[in-house]
């Protein structure tokens, strides 16, 4: 059974088709990719999976269950959790409290579970050495990974991942992308919207491809990056 699965999935915000009969499937422990130019539904998808929007027909399925009618918090609950591309920490709080408030509230955690849990967080995603500084002062890596912790936090087994790697340097990338490869090797299943291609394909296995609202095509990356349609419609190359 498909951990993850969305069926026909359609939303509309006026006369405009955000997400169009949109269907796919995400394995256990499976690392997806979603690709796409700006404007093709991307971040809309992310916002049907967890809750924020509703869709107008479809199902989405969490293994095998539909909850589509859930809240935001109860698919959280259920196992699904997100970053945002701009990252929105609790800038008054500590990047430890950050994680505290994550865990609590998000994965459920008893107060006395959540201190150790969050510690070992901040370890793996090399935020130990910070854990006590203002969130609202990271620079922009760490600001990334803090948005990463937060929802590791959450103890998802779906992490949904918005453009993380945005507005890094290649550098950076290297030790994001590090990170979140040990996420995924711990059995984490993750589906992953980015524009960074060279991080986000040294990931996944498979990539989705969005064009306005609609599914272009599913396949593994090679196959998908080769191509002509998604170069010509994705990439802007004529071919």
């Amino acid at each position: 059974m498909a951990l993850l699965s969305l069926q026909s999935v359609s939303k509309s915000f006026g006369a405009l088709k955000v997400t169009d009969d949109v269907s796919f499937d995400l394995q256990p422990g499976e690392a997806l990719g979603i690709i796409g130019p700006n404007g093709a539904g991307k971040s809309t998808l992310f916002n049907l999976i967890t809750g924020n929007l509703r869709p107008d027909s479809g199902q989405i399925l969490l293994d095998g269950r539909d909850v589509s009618a859930d809240s935001v918090m109860a698919r959280c609950a259920a196992g699904i959790g997100r970053s945002f591309q701009i990252p929105q920490p609790f800038g008054h709080l500590s990047v430890y409290e950050n994680l505290l408030v994550a865990a609590r509230f998000g994965g459920g955690l008893a107060a006395a579970e959540a201190p150790g849990f969050c510690m070992d967080i901040l370890r793996r995603t090399g935020l130990a050495g910070v854990a006590d500084s203002p969130a609202g002062g990271l620079p922009l890596l760490s600001r990334k990974r803090l948005e990463l912790a937060r929802a590791m936090a959450t103890r998802p087994r779906v992490l949904l991942l918005d453009e993380i790697a945005g507005g890094l340097t290649d550098a950076e990338c290297v030790e994001l992308v590090a990170t979140i490869r040990a996420i995924h090797a711990e059995g984490t299943a993750i589906v992953w919207i980015e524009h960074v291609l060279h991080a986000l394909n040294s990931v996944v296995g498979r990539l989705i491809v969005l064009n306005f609202g609609r599914l272009l095509m599913v396949g593994d990356v090679k196959t998908v990056m080769n191509s002509a349609e998604v170069r010509e419609i994705y990439l802007g190359a004529e071919v």
